[in-house]
């Protein structure tokens, strides 16, 4: 399906089905039987039950996928789906720490994997310092193996969304923490279903985004936040815009095929908003 990663292919799938069986309900039997009423029967029914402008402009673009192909199929007499109107969702940015915050996460894991250096105490905080260092989505970080981990140059190759490759650098603390997993938690992870996965689940298989996400939660609590990779990978964009980084930068090491889509990721912080204006500002 045009190279889309899996979870987007489960969201269309949903969408379809949930589709059929509305039309079930309406007692369409027949897809010549199909009419734009019957299309925006189900998306009021969508809207009714509080679903977000994103999910409704997703399930739009599902069904006109499948219209424009219902119709060069045969199926149905014409692309009825091309008169609908995909709604802009909203652009929420998640919660950001700030870098005093940030450090507080960082240093709590790294307290926990001194006072108890079990293999996934010392694998957890490899995860948090890289996800932090790098600003990677939680799934490309499942996906490394160990050819994605380039310790010449400190960066990881990263397979993004769309099989798109990318190379991503690294600072010295996210070096040195995936470096002591490697050679003193790893090992007592892996068995005959590891392969090549750098981080492995406490079964020994590739680690898996759920269980990432629970390590991230549970890293926040020493803030108070309840923020998941996502928000950690937003921060990293903050941070990294506040401390000089120009857009295209940004762009490039987070994977942005738009710059955007990088700059709706991104805002200015009032403190950067500030310093900006005093150093440009004559009068300031």
């Amino acid at each position: 399906m045009r190279n889309l990663a899996d979870n987007s292919i489960r969201g269309y799938v949903s969408d379809l089905e949930s589709f059929l069986a509305h039309l079930d309900k309406l007692k369409i039997e027949e897809f010549s039987q199909l009419e734009l009423t019957h299309i925006r029967s189900w998306l009021a029914y969508l809207q009714s039950t509080g679903a977000a402008r994103s999910t409704m402009a997703r399930r739009i673009v599902s069904i006109r996928a499948f219209t424009y192909w219902a119709a060069s199929q045969g199926w149905i007499k014409s692309d009825l789906g091309a008169e609908l109107a995909i709604p802009k969702p909203h652009r929420t940015l998640p919660e950001v720490l700030d870098i005093a915050d940030t450090d507080i996460v960082i240093s709590s894991m790294q307290t926990r994997a001194d006072e108890d250096p079990s293999p996934l105490t010392v694998r957890d905080l490899a995860m948090i310092e890289i996800l932090y260092a790098t600003g990677i989505r939680v799934s490309e970080l499942c996906g490394l193996d160990f050819r994605s981990f380039d310790e010449t140059r400190n960066t990881l190759h990263v397979l993004g969304k769309g099989s798109k490759e990318r190379v991503v650098p690294m600072g010295i603390p996210a070096v040195k923490a995936l470096q002591r997993y490697l050679t003193q938690a790893r090992s007592a992870l892996v068995n005959e279903a590891s392969g090549s996965a750098i981080f492995l689940g406490s079964r020994g298989k590739r680690i898996d985004q759920r269980t990432v996400r629970e390590v991230v939660y549970e890293a926040m609590q020493a803030v108070g936040s309840t923020m998941g990779p996502h928000g950690l990978r937003h921060t990293a964009a903050t941070h990294l815009l506040e401390g000089g980084a120009d857009l295209r930068t940004v762009q490039e090491i987070l994977g942005h095929s738009s710059l955007a889509t990088t700059q709706i990721y991104t805002h200015v912080s009032p403190e950067r908003l500030q310093r900006a204006y005093k150093d440009a500002h004559p009068r300031a």
